[in-house]
């Protein structure tokens, strides 16, 4: 059974499909699509329910957001990446959770998580410097997850090195206006933003190391719904990767709609074109299969969670494999049938070279590296411990 919100997304389909040019046109979501996306619950998903939000199975996450994605790519990668964030902020400090959600539990919280500033402790907390990119949906946001590597007392990185999640309100930090100017997912208007000398509550602060495994930043926030208990590297990208899925679904409808009447040059009906009707169907095993192992991956680990077992580095790993070839997967077939689409599909008014562009652009972001987590894995599968960089993002 579909979650609700799922439905209502799929009941708002249409018209969250109309938004997609303005919201490209602008640079950030235009305010119907946020208004839809408010409407449909979607940031609310992975919401703790003592804050408003439905603390759902990450699988009806993901869903939501192919969902989203499959009419436009920018929203439903906004809400891949923002719908995260709650997860996040039910295992902060409860005083944080009051200050974001206490008056307005509809409030957006931004990120990026890379560590691009330091944090040099003071007391009481830290005082924090940087500049970020890539902060999807920003103009939305009333708060913000930062990465940020732990300074010492000259504001350098100390050793060995350690990061932190800062959350910060909105007067803390600069949107940086104009720093989005890219070929794709160009409405998430995913901005840089600036940090001068900010201080920040050490109350509002975790340890990313601490995240990342799961259990004990549930513990620790006494949360004891499954989802809480779930590594960071399994959600975070699970919401990315959802929304490059969503966008090869999209692609793909968008295809089967142009070429159902569409006549080749040289005279005959596409839809009698045996190369392409193959074409087609490869593509749509291909990023089925996408869909499915994507599911798969992140309900196995939400299952070893829910009976209480360890989720080990490897389990980890293997769905992070996974979810990388998940992306690939659905990008390549994407290419097979935009390539036997014809010179009119790069046209500005087919919406398909809106859907290749978001999800090559997907495809850039960094949980989508294949190289280090395939190696990792592959070490696994030898009985072989990785050590070092190749833990990294997993």
């Amino acid at each position: 059974m579909a979650h609700d919100v799922v439905r209502r997304v799929e009941e708002l389909a249409t018209r969250l499909a109309a938004t997609a040019e303005e919201t490209e046109r602008l640079g950030k979501l235009s305010d119907e699509s946020v208004k839809l996306v408010r409407e449909a619950g979607v940031m609310r998903l992975l919401q703790p329910t003592d804050f408003g939000g439905y603390a759902a199975h990450p699988r009806d996450f993901a869903e939501a957001v192919m969902a989203v994605a499959k009419v436009c790519g920018s929203t439903g990668w906004v809400c891949g990446v923002g719908g995260v964030h709650p997860w996040e902020m039910a295992l902060m400090d409860r005083k944080l959770q009051h200050e974001v959600w206490g008056t307005n539990p509809d409030t957006w919280i931004a990120s990026p998580y890379a560590p691009q500033g330091i944090a040099t402790p003071t007391d009481g907390g830290y005082l924090l410097r940087g500049r970020w990119n890539f902060s999807s949906g920003t103009d939305h946001c009333d708060w913000i997850f930062l990465g940020a590597l732990v300074g010492d007392a000259d504001g350098k990185p100390a050793q060995p090195p350690s990061t932190l999640h800062v959350v910060l309100p909105r007067r803390d930090y600069t949107i940086v206006e104009n720093s989005w100017d890219v070929i794709g997912l160009c409405g998430t208007g995913s901005k840089d933003v600036i940090v001068d000398g900010a201080f920040i509550p050490a109350y509002r602060t975790i340890d990313s190391a601490e995240v990342a495994g799961g259990e004990l930043a549930a513990e620790r926030a006494g949360r004891t719904d499954t989802v809480y208990r779930m590594p960071f590297w399994a959600m975070f990208p699970l919401g990315i990767t959802a929304a490059v899925v969503g966008i090869s679904e999209g692609a793909l409808a968008a295809h089967l709609d142009y070429q159902r009447d569409r006549v080749a040059a040289v005279g005959g009906k596409i839809r009698e074109d045996p190369y392409v009707l193959s074409a087609i169907s490869e593509a749509a095993s291909e990023i089925a299969a996408s869909r499915t192992q994507l599911l798969d991956g992140i309900s196995r680990l939400y299952d070893l969670a829910d009976e209480g077992k360890e989720i080990t580095f490897a389990d980890r790993a293997t769905v992070r494999r996974n979810q990388v070839r998940c992306a690939w997967r659905a990008v390549a077939a994407v290419d097979e049938i935009f390539a036997r689409s014809g010179g009119n599909a790069v046209r500005r008014q087919n919406i398909m070279q809106r859907f290749w562009r978001d999800a090559h652009v997907g495809l850039q972001h960094a949980i989508h590296t294949p190289g280090p987590i395939y190696h990792s894995t592959a070490l696994l599968s030898m009985g072989i411990e990785p050590e070092g960089a190749l833990r990294n993002l997993i």
